[in-house]
């Protein structure tokens, strides 16, 4: 074990991850010359078609220190940089002992570099620091340098220059990798104690787990189960992550490899957990990383309503390879049946409407995204809000009945001095902008949480065409307000 270094690459989108992973894999032999192709650890055709890594890879290299002559064993995870995949990167760092930290020399520190630095710092992984793109005429290194070392306080010497494109640094940083990531620790002969850290679904072999073993010896054929969902199943076949899967008769502590079980059921498996054997389990399970937090919110239905079942499978099994999807369902009186999705960011739910459609085959339709938010009524009650329909029908205290109404009249270009006193009449177009403005959710205030307007026919028998009042709901009283428009 103590030649075994288990790393990730974090950085800001953009600065250059998949290319030096690519001058890694090739550096160290894992890929040949032949079959090199840029972003060779991003297999989705949606992330070279917009050149962007959306899945974090694992792959297994072998390295041979040139300053001893031992063999090394590299556990590369390629993550993320857009900040809607920063979960990706969560779950990568769950399983690493050491980073490399990505800094663009024409850029330099971007806002997820440091949001991925203090992932990685929270998780105490050694950080490697390299400046790349030093090739380009743009570069600014020394600047650069500066801001890393202002940021993590290193020694200016601790910082690799390098360039994925041409190659600079490669053979320094996979030095330091060896020199200053911290081996492993573990017992193999201890009781299995394995986390998930990600997984996919396969139409023939179903569920497939990728795993980091923290402690214990896993082996085919072993009797396993899953820590939180109490399923107890075979390891049918564990293996490394090389360019493909490569089948292994175990995965001691320390490493990194899958394991199939043949569950076909996506929901019996969840990111996060942890495996061990049944005769002889561990005592606690592994603390994994963090719980996702989605900040977008949209309704997806599908195109027929009879495709609703297919949906749900097709989400759940795009749940194994994406665990940052959130969905329950939902029903729409226009829509019929769907699920109520939660997302990273707008380009998260943009991608999983392509993966659905390209991968899964599903026509769906989405709803426009919103954010949700907590509302707290005049009793103290929280609840959360998805929908202007969801929000409390508050009442609005009269000291505010002035402030109010100005405003209506402030966004209807409208001056409207007493448009708030009893008996007042409106201008045509006033009272029509005061009302479009006065909708249900769309004046807020400090003590207002909804309006709600009415219309009556005002009551006798008059020879001229009736006339129509405003209702407005406030603090013990019910202000109206005539009004000239007839029809």
């Amino acid at each position: 074990m103590k030649n075994i270094r288990n790393f990730c690459i974090i950085a800001h989108i953009d600065h250059g991850k998949s290319t030096l992973a690519d001058r890694l894999l090739e550096y160290t032999n894992t890929i040949s010359k032949r079959e090199m192709q840029d972003q060779a650890l991003d297999n989705m055709d949606l992330e070279r078609e917009r050149g962007i890594t959306i899945k974090s890879h694992a792959i297994q290299m072998r390295y041979i220190h040139p300053a001893n002559g031992e063999e090394y064993i590299f556990n590369l995870i390629d993550t993320p940089g857009h900040v809607d995949f920063s979960y990706e990167v969560s779950r990568s760092i769950a399983a690493c002992e050491g980073a490399l930290l990505l800094v663009d020399a024409t850029q330099g520190i971007q806002a997820q570099t440091i949001s991925n630095l203090y992932l990685a710092v929270d998780h105490n992984l050694e950080i490697i620091p390299i400046v790349n793109k030093v090739d380009m005429d743009s570069a600014m290194i020394e600047e650069v340098q500066d801001q890393i070392i202002d940021l993590i306080g290193c020694e200016r010497g601790d910082i690799i220059s390098a360039s994925g494109r041409t190659g600079i640094g490669i053979a320094e940083i996979l030095s330091a990798v060896v020199d200053r990531v911290p081996a492993p620790k573990g017992d193999p002969e201890a009781p299995l104690q394995t986390m998930i850290f990600d997984s996919m679904f396969n139409s023939y072999r179903g569920v497939i787990a990728y795993v980091r073993v923290m402690n214990g010896t896993i082996r085919k054929g072993d009797k396993i189960k899953f820590y939180n969902t109490g399923k107890e199943v075979f390891a049918e076949e564990v293996g490394s992550l090389k360019m493909g899967m490569v089948e292994t008769q175990e995965i001691a502590a320390g490493n990194v490899g899958y394991i199939i079980t043949g569950i076909k059921v996506s929901r019996e498996i969840k990111v996060g957990d942890t495996i061990t054997h049944i005769a002889r389990p561990c005592e606690t399970p592994v603390k994994g990383f963090e719980e996702v937090k989605p900040m977008v919110f949209a309704g997806v239905y599908p195109l027929d309503t009879d495709d609703f079942e297919d949906l749900r499978d097709s989400l759940e099994k795009l749940q194994l390879n994406d665990a940052s999807l959130v969905f329950e369902p939902e029903t729409s009186a226009a829509l019929g049946f769907g699920f109520r999705c939660g997302f990273l960011g707008m380009l998260h739910l943009e991608i999983v409407q392509e993966r659905l459609f390209r991968e899964f085959d599903q026509d769906i339709i989405t709803t426009v995204p919103n954010v949700p938010y907590y509302a707290t009524n005049m009793k103290g009650e929280r609840k959360m809000i998805h929908q202007p329909s969801d929000l409390y029908q508050a009442r609005l205290h009269r000291e505010y009945h002035e402030t109010v109404y100005g405003q209506a009249g402030a966004a209807s270009k409208t001056d409207l001095p007493h448009a708030y006193a009893p008996g007042n009449d409106f201008p045509h177009a006033a009272r029509r902008n005061c009302v479009r403005f006065l909708r249900p959710a769309q004046v807020f205030h400090p003590r207002l949480c909804f309006f709600r307007l009415s219309f009556a026919r005002l009551p006798g028998n008059r020879p001229r065409p009736p006339r129509y009042q405003t209702q407005w709901r406030t603090g013990g009283c019910t202000l109206r307000a005539r009004s000239p428009l007839q029809g």
